[in-house]
């Protein structure tokens, strides 16, 4: 007789232990950034303001520059396994971290923090493709990159709250790095490559899932080919684009907002933090609100346009809210305008996982590579570039005014590219033929 059992629920546990290395993902990135702070690190590293900001933005270097490599190593090797050495990777270099008194050993740690962590979104969409339906891929990666907005929300508490408690700044870099090591063996144990290859996963559950079809990865000797293929398809160019766009809106939140508060605005900086903090919070609610409705969506209007419209919403939304922000006239109406631009750029974000999902294929997890790593060449470009934005306007406001004016443009630019993209249009249809 047919097995009448009610599905079993393998896939909601596979999100669950991927929100939670999401989150310990963003502890161990932005930690350092608070550590840095502390009267203990002083004390203890003597570091000039530039050197300090050359660690920092390390990360962000091998972060972009590894995605496409360490998406295609899962891709090949398997996300299960490649995952789980990641995040034992990250943690070990987090660890170590807090045993560098130098420069160039704190140097070289947060170099290899970024790459180790370059991989985790790129490896975690393609998971998600192979274990959720296509109608709830959305939501499934809202809630994963929800767990990563709340660990880069919450620590800087976390962190403080450790180095105050345990009376150094060493000590909570070691406690993260094991924690993260204890995620990695879960991750390990949770997850599978493929939902057959669950023994806790029946057969009515897979029906739900749909059973994607068995991919043959790309070679190690076809990676170079890949690439090529990336370069000419014209799906992942506007893709990379829009996500280029759209951070150069969004990273201005989680870099210099913090100084235009206090410089602009004349807030505390008790109070701003908190600001900063509601602003990021808007951004958490944004994730989940857009997974709902990019699936919504695709049910409504199909997966061509059903992809678009939230990402057009997205930036089209979140540039009106910068806009207004430039029409107000005190802290608290500004920050409500930024919460709105906070939570209309994370509102497009499960799209675009989904997207990448839809045509990445056998290679979903190095497309995914290819579209982070724009996203974060489009984080550090605003970074720099907007205190020089600042400093050629004519005063401090009107060079702020024009720096609002540049997140404006792209976050409309991000709305109107994503028009182009169809998600019906995998990039890799078949194995890539080898030569002869």
């Amino acid at each position: 007789m047919p097995d009448a059992s009610p599905p079993t629920a393998v896939r909601y546990r596979i999100v669950g232990v991927s929100m939670l290395m999401a989150f310990i993902l963003y502890l161990d990135r932005v930690c350092l950034g608070e550590i840095v702070k502390s009267d203990s690190f002083a004390r203890d590293v003597t570091l000039a303001d530039t050197d300090l900001g050359t660690i920092l933005g390390a990360f962000f270097f091998t972060y972009a520059i590894f995605q496409i490599p360490t998406g295609w190593a899962s891709d090949r090797f398997g996300a299960r396994r490649i995952l789980t050495a990641y995040i034992v990777l990250w943690s070990l270099f987090t660890a170590l971290t807090g045993f560098m008194s130098s420069f160039a050993g704190l140097l070289a740690m947060r170099l290899l923090c970024g790459a180790a962590e370059a991989g985790a979104y790129p490896t975690s969409g393609a998971v998600i493709r192979r274990w959720i339906p296509i109608h709830q891929r959305a939501r499934a990666s809202s809630l994963v990159a929800f767990g990563g907005r709340l660990g880069g929300a919450l620590a800087p508490a976390i962190t403080t709250w450790m180095v105050l408690q345990l009376g150094h700044w060493r000590r909570p870099l070691w406690i993260d790095g094991v924690v993260g090591i204890m995620i990695a063996a879960l991750y390990w144990y949770v997850v599978r490559e493929r939902p057959e290859e669950h023994p806790d996963c029946n057969d009515a559950e897979r029906a739900v899932i749909g059973n994607p079809p068995v991919e043959p990865p790309v070679p190690t000797r076809e990676f170079l080919r890949m690439l090529g293929a990336f370069c000419v398809n014209r799906n992942l160019w506007l893709n990379g684009l829009g996500q280029f766009s759209t951070n150069v809106g969004w990273a201005f939140l989680v870099t210099w907002l913090p100084k235009y508060l206090k410089r602009e605005q004349h807030v505390p900086d008790e109070q701003g933090a908190f600001m900063v903090t509601l602003v990021l919070a808007c951004g958490m609610a944004g994730q989940l609100v857009g997974g709902w409705l990019a699936d919504l969506s695709v049910q409504r209007f199909g997966l061509r346009w059903g992809r678009v419209l939230p990402l057009f919403a997205s930036g089209t939304l979140a540039g009106c809210a910068y806009l207004v922000s430039l029409q107000m006239d005190t802290a608290w109406n500004v920050v409500a305008c930024f919460c709105a631009v906070s939570f209309f750029v994370d509102l497009g974000n499960p799209a675009t996982w989904a997207f990448m999902q839809d045509v990445g294929g056998r290679a979903t997890a190095a497309a995914f590579g290819w579209g982070n790593m724009w996203g974060n060449f489009g984080a550090a470009a605003i970074a720099k570039a907007a205190p020089m934005i600042v400093a050629a306007g004519a005063t401090p406001a009107l060079g702020q005014r024009n720096v609002f004016l540049v997140c404006v443009g792209a976050l409309f630019l991000y709305g109107f590219v994503s028009l182009g993209l169809d998600a019906t249009k995998p990039v890799l249809k078949a194995p890539m033929p080898t030569r002869s």
